[in-house]
């Protein structure tokens, strides 16, 4: 092992100055949700207006989105600028995680985290956009299309904003796939020609997953299915470049 290895080992410090410095990565990333939450609860009603513009587009003349409780024009935007600032605080959430995980790391581990942090950010937000400007414009053509005649179509806002972020959830982590993928890789568990022997196992697991967390449409499961699966062939792709912690371990000791 490499002596800058074993200088990681060497820089112990108490439990109690670990729990400490914790709370104040964790009270820092709090701090950081709230210092962009306030801002954006000043214009709630127009975050709302635009995350709800996919499903707007497509109601029939006539229809609109309606509250069915008491509180809901208040909450729903409430809840969604917090989610919102939360979304957009991540990258700097993940920066105090790294700051607190990472004096404990080699520095061959440090190396290939900080790319793996820094694309895992990258992907989540590709999902989230890819599901508000792909998905949502076809999934809700097709299910507003489909309606018995006869049936006005109103959609609480509230439960809207539940079944989209459910959707942003979704494609955000489903996004991640090229990161897991290396983690495996890098981490001895797998490698890149096991990964392409599962292959076919993966895709079936794609569409299921996608059947699973989207609405049950043929349209919205290919349109997550599909870049799963697109995904985890660029995983594989990059995961030859990677060498198993087992075989850097190897070349340390020779």
């Amino acid at each position: 092992m490499k002596e800058d290895d074993y200088a990681v080992d060497e820089e112990t410090q108490p439990l109690l100055a670990h729990l400490a410095e914790l709370r104040s990565r964790v009270l820092r990333a709090v701090l950081s949700v709230l210092v962009i939450f306030f801002p954006l609860f000043y214009f709630a009603n127009d975050l709302y207006e635009f995350i709800s513009e996919p499903l707007r587009a497509v109601l029939p003349e006539g229809s609109t989105m309606i509250a069915t409780e008491v509180a809901s024009p208040f909450l729903t935007p409430f809840k969604l600028s917090l989610i919102m600032a939360f979304f957009l605080a991540i990258p700097y959430v993940l920066h105090q995680l790294w700051s607190f995980v990472s004096p404990g790391l080699y520095k061959h581990e440090k190396r290939l985290a900080v790319p793996l942090l820094l694309s895992s950010i990258v992907l989540f937000y590709t999902g989230i956009a890819f599901a508000y400007f792909a998905v949502f414009p076809l999934i809700f053509g097709f299910l507003t299309s489909v309606g018995p005649a006869g049936v006005a179509i109103m959609t609480d806002i509230n439960r809207y904003l539940d079944f989209v972020l459910k959707l942003f959830f979704a494609f955000g982590f489903a996004f991640e796939i090229p990161v897991a993928t290396l983690l495996l890789v890098a981490s001895g568990v797998t490698n890149a020609q096991a990964l392409r022997e599962k292959r076919a196992y993966v895709i079936v697991g794609c569409f299921v997953v996608g059947m699973l967390l989207t609405p049950p449409d043929v349209i919205s499961q290919i349109l997550l299915a599909v870049p799963m699966w697109a995904l985890y062939e660029v995983g594989i792709f990059f995961a030859a470049f990677i060498r198993p912690e087992g075989e850097r371990d190897s070349e340390d000791a020779a």
